[in-house]
């Protein structure tokens, strides 16, 4: 290799280590002055979750055994016939007194039309009646999947009792206490989130109070 030949080669590779180092200082102070924001917006919008679910809390406090306890049930909640779902957060409900009310599971499912459909789950002291349910993360298609959330669809959950529920394609006329209508033209996003609250349901019987 000639001289010039050398010295253009090495030229060329101290600019683009120059070019790498800029672009990772400036990815570096882009990821800092977002990440605050960012972490800020998720908090507000998780709180807003659980105020839709336990309107009635005075307060949302992690349970502080959540992961542990999360770990210890994940072999049994995958034995249940739920398909790919998932714990992600205990939070118990408490009241003005610091009184435990209900809790709220972060659950959710892999088996979205779209992937991951993550809700949280308010279940009241009886660890039986689903108080509510607010969607986290969603990615299904607009005007079917995304009905589950655009649309009143996920209020059959509130105010129903069981350990179990099941979708159905029966139309809009009374269920049983254990079924849940499927959206028209989107039963695996119906299952997906049924699913996530089973999941929750599961969780707070078999493993948060076992």
């Amino acid at each position: 290799m000639s001289k010039t030949k050398e010295t253009s080669f090495v030229s060329d590779a101290l600019r683009l280590m120059l070019i790498t180092v800029i672009a990772g200082l400036l990815l570096g102070i882009v990821y800092t002055v977002t990440y605050e924001p960012i972490q800020a917006a998720q908090n507000a919008a998780t709180i807003a979750a659980y105020k839709k679910v336990f309107p009635d809390a005075a307060d949302f406090k992690e349970n502080p055994d959540s992961d542990k306890l999360i770990a210890a049930d994940a072999a049994s909640l995958a034995e249940q016939g739920f398909g790919n779902v998932m714990i992600d957060k205990v939070v118990d409900a408490v009241d003005t007194s610091g009184n435990v009310v209900g809790h709220i599971i972060n659950a959710g499912s892999k088996d979205g039309y779209g992937g991951l459909v993550s809700i949280s789950v308010g279940i009241q002291s009886d660890n039986k009646t689903v108080n509510g349910i607010a969607f986290l993360t969603i990615a299904e298609s607009a005007g079917l999947g995304m009905n589950a959330r655009d649309t009143d669809w996920y209020k059959q959950f509130n105010g129903k009792k069981g350990e179990k529920f099941t979708v159905t394609k029966a139309g809009d006329g009374e269920l049983d206490n254990d079924k849940i209508n499927a959206i028209s033209g989107a039963t695996i996003t119906s299952r997906a989130v049924t699913n996530s609250v089973n999941a929750a349901l599961y969780f707070v019987n078999n493993g948060l109070n076992q």
